[in-house]
């Protein structure tokens, strides 16, 4: 099956966070392919709106933007009516944020999926649900066996070195909660109601549009902050390890998951780069001086709650049942990346500050 190839064209399609890094992506995808695109958003992420300023001059034809919140009923009733397929992206997406306010986390991850479930369960021809969920579902895996080299922590053992879906669910954090129990709801109204859904257990997504800041986004925080010539803040010590997903390849899953859902639905996939594109903090930081030609300035912080010493997705069960692959490597997609930034410098000037966590 051809990477990424879709059968979306013609059809209405609801994104919520539509102007979001991950929504924008998609939003262009889907547009150039012919889709009548809504986009949900309530516009509260620093940079979305260039992002939605570029989207609407691109395909005016195309979309329809509704500006309101997932937490409001009448709103989310109203942008899932008449809509063939739907991708809930919008979200609180800051464990720290999280620790901070976790009310308001639950009442926007939680119980904004609840009320995107209900809006989607009343409709006559109920619409597919795409969700983004999260690696931090895992919880802090603090029990895998880690060993050390100079600049990164390596997984030991018989087991592998990814983490598959038949890993037990261990929440860590209001925000590892609150987008925990909105995958249960998104698999159980599969079940329950008979309503076409599908989960995306994200590693790290990184590509152009994104405004990475010091909670969320960090491969582009690192890159904004090194252009910028400014400080970077790690939190522990820099050898934590991820796998890294360019967003043209999520992208690429989400059409087809898109395309087989009815095979799919019910089902829970973890997605990210794999062992094959795997990268640690200050590994980055290495990436970034051959880029700039100039060493970043970071300093380090302490480890943050329930962070990850180490994840990489094990990707094989989606691959399997639709054959698709990551075809973007972490050098390729972190050079894409720190281009389009240097195409956009007057962006920069509009990035967060500040530090970062993994």
């Amino acid at each position: 099956m051809k990477n990424g190839s879709t059968q979306q064209n013609g059809r209405k399609i609801l994104i919520t966070g539509g102007a979001g890094f991950i929504g924008t992506n998609l939003t262009q995808r889907l547009a150039s392919n012919g889709c009548k695109v809504r986009i949900l958003d309530n516009l509260s992420r620093a940079g979305v709106e260039r992002n939605l300023h570029w989207l609407l001059q691109k395909h005016p034809e195309s979309l329809e933007f509704q500006d309101a919140d997932i937490r409001d009923v009448r709103a989310v009733k109203e942008s899932v009516s008449g809509v063939d397929l739907v991708f809930h992206l919008a979200a609180q997406v800051a464990v720290t944020t999280s620790l901070v306010a976790p009310i308001e986390d639950f009442e926007i991850n939680a119980r904004g999926t609840l009320n995107v479930l209900e809006a989607i369960r009343s409709q006559t021809r109920p619409p597919s649900l795409i969700y983004t969920s999260t690696n931090k579902v895992y919880g802090s895996l603090q029990e895998l066996a880690l060993s050390e080299s100079a600049k990164r922590y390596v997984k030991r053992g018989r087991s592998g070195r990814s983490i598959s879906e038949q890993r037990g669910l261990d929440f860590h954090s209001p925000y590892g909660c609150s987008k925990g129990a909105a995958e249960q709801y998104v698999q159980d109204y599969a079940r329950s109601y008979g309503l076409k859904t599908v989960v995306f257990r994200m590693s790290c997504i990184y590509g152009p549009h994104q405004f990475g800041n010091e909670d969320q986004g960090w491969v582009a925080h690192f890159l904004i902050r090194a252009l910028q010539n400014g400080l970077i803040v790690i939190y522990g010590n820099g050898k934590q390890v991820r796998d890294l997903l360019f967003v043209d390849d999520l992208v690429d899953a989400f059409m087809l998951s898109a395309q087989n859902m009815d095979t799919l639905s019910g089902s829970a996939f973890n997605i990210g780069g794999g062992e094959q594109n795997t990268i640690s903090l200050l590994e980055l930081l290495d990436v970034i001086e051959e880029l700039d030609g100039r060493r970043p300035k970071f300093t380090i912080g302490r480890t943050r709650e329930g962070d990850q010493l180490y994840f990489v997705s094990d990707t094989r069960s989606f691959s399997r049942r639709t054959g698709w692959k990551p075809r973007v490597s972490a050098s390729q997609g972190i050079t894409r990346l720190h281009q389009w930034l240097m195409d956009n410098d007057t962006l920069l000037e509009h990035s967060l500050f500040g530090s970062v966590a993994a």
